[in-house]
């Protein structure tokens, strides 16, 4: 399995409030919506909430409580969401993805969870500075590659891999 971070990245590592994420940019939204399409997605309760369930993908919610969460069933007859105690969990939990990458999109908390066991790192690296206490782990050279970036005016899309 392939696990890869989504995130969008104040340039002072801030990615929310503990509520929400300071910047939304159209066009990174159309993005990870391309991106995360048919495959699972690992969140914490709050990233869930602030998020809802998001059509043509699973949502992995790592939760103290998964009793109190509850999930609607796809039309193929699987369920659009699995809630569970740990990271462990979160990993194993079957779903029926046939390429078997699952996309690991916060909250700060997850990322660090996440953060040994990822394969890449997929940032909007914003130009800008946020208000807000929830951090993007560092992104530092020795543990990771930057393969590619594409300028995008007041942001960045960045990918990185494990540097070797």
């Amino acid at each position: 399995m392939k696990l890869i971070a989504i995130a969008v990245v104040a340039s002072n590592g801030v990615i929310g409030d503990g509520n929400d994420q300071p910047f939304k940019f159209a066009e990174d939204w159309a993005r990870f919506k391309k991106i995360t399409m048919g495959h699972s997605m690992i969140m914490g309760r709050k990233t869930h909430e602030a998020m809802g369930l998001l059509p043509g993908r699973t949502s992995i919610v790592i939760t103290h409580h998964p009793e109190k969460l509850s999930f609607p069933v796809s039309e193929d007859g699987r369920p659009r969401g699995i809630a569970v105690t740990s990271w462990e969990q979160a990993v194993q939990v079957p779903t029926g993805d046939a390429d078997e990458v699952r996309y690991v999109i916060g909250g700060g908390q997850i990322y660090r969870l996440a953060w040994p066991h990822l394969d890449e790192l997929d940032i909007t690296e914003v130009h800008a500075q946020a208000a807000g206490s929830v951090l993007f782990p560092e992104i530092k050279p020795e543990e990771w590659k930057e393969v590619s970036r594409q300028p995008r005016g007041e942001f960045d899309f960045v990918r990185y891999t494990r540097a070797q």
